[in-house]
C-alpha cells in the first residue's frame, strides 16, 4: 500500500474535519489496509505536517495510529523537496526573534509492515538495481515535487515517489493498493514497474483525471 492521504487543510477536496474526525477516517482506512495486506506486506504513507498556530505533526499521529492498528514500523524517509518546495513567504516575523516561522521543504514517508518484516519471495523477483538499492535505502530522498497546475489536482505527488517505494518494497507482479488515489500517481508508477494496482478515489473528477493519465501511460508502452 502506497498513499498520500488528504491533509484536511483547506484544499478543495477537504471536508473540514476536526483533527480527531480526520484521524478516525484514516484509522478506518488503514485498518482495512491491514486486513487486506499479505503477511509481511508493506504500507507506505506520504504525509506533510500543517499549521503554525499550532503546528500539527500529522506524521507523529499517523505513526502512533498505525502502531495501534497492529502495524510494525520499519522506518521513515525524509523527502527533501529542495528548490521545488515553492517560494513560501510565511516568515512569521522577518529577521526577528519575535515569532520566526519554519518553512517546511520536506515531507515524510512512513513505512510499516504487517506481521513479519520479511516478505515471502516465492517465484517472484525484485526489479531494483544495485545502484537504486544503495540510493533508496538512505533515509533522505531528494527529488522535485509535482506541479498542481500541470496535473490538474491541488496536491499531486510525483510518480517518482511511489516508483521508488514500489522498487524497494515489492516484487514484480505484486498488486499495489492506493486508498486515496487522487490523480493516479501510484497507478502510473505500478504500470511503469510491472506491477498491478487497485486504487480508490471518491471524487469523480479526480477519478476521471487518474484514468486519463493511466490511459496515456498505457498508450506510451504499446
Amino acid at each position: 500500500m502506497i498513499t498520500s492521504p488528504p491533509y484536511n487543510a483547506t484544499k478543495e477536496y477537504d471536508e473540514n474535519l476536526t483533527l480527531e474526525e480526520y484521524r478516525d477516517l484514516l484509522r478506518r482506512v488503514f485498518r482495512e489496509t491491514h486486513r487486506v495486506l499479505v503477511e509481511g506486506g508493506r504500507a507506505c504513507v506520504n504525509v506533510a505536517n500543517v499549521g503554525r498556530k499550532p503546528y500539527i505533526p500529522f506524521h507523529a499521529f499517523i505513526a502512533q495510529d498505525m502502531l495501534d492498528l497492529g502495524f510494525a514500523m520499519r522506518g521513515e524517509v525524509i523527502w527533501n523537496k529542495a528548490s521545488s518546495a515553492g517560494p513560501s513567504t510565511a516568515w512569521g516575523s522577518w529577521k526577528s526573534a519575535t515569532n520566526p516561522t519554519l518553512r517546511d521543504v520536506h515531507e515524510y514517508i512512513l513505512v510499516f509492515s504487517k506481521g513479519d518484516f520479511t516478505r515471502r519471495k516465492g517465484e517472484k523477483k525484485s526489479t531494483v538495481s544495485r545502484e537504486e538499492f544503495l540510493e533508496l535505502t538512505k533515509s533522505v530522498w531528494t527529488f522535485a515535487s509535482e506541479s498542481a497546475r500541470r496535473i490538474g489536482h491541488p496536491a499531486p505527488f510525483p510518480v517518482e515517489l511511489p516508483r521508488r517505494l514500489i522498487q524497494l518494497y515489492s516484487f514484480e507482479g505484486d498488486v499495489v493498493l492506493d486508498p486515496f488515489s487522487g490523480s493516479g500517481s501510484t497507478c502510473i508508477a505500478a504500470l511503469q514497474t510491472g506491477r498491478a494496482f487497485v486504487a480508490y478515489e471518491k471524487s469523480a473528477a479526480y477519478a476521471k483525471l487518474a484514468d486519463q493519465r493511466i490511459q496515456r501511460e498505457l498508450k506510451a508502452h504499446l
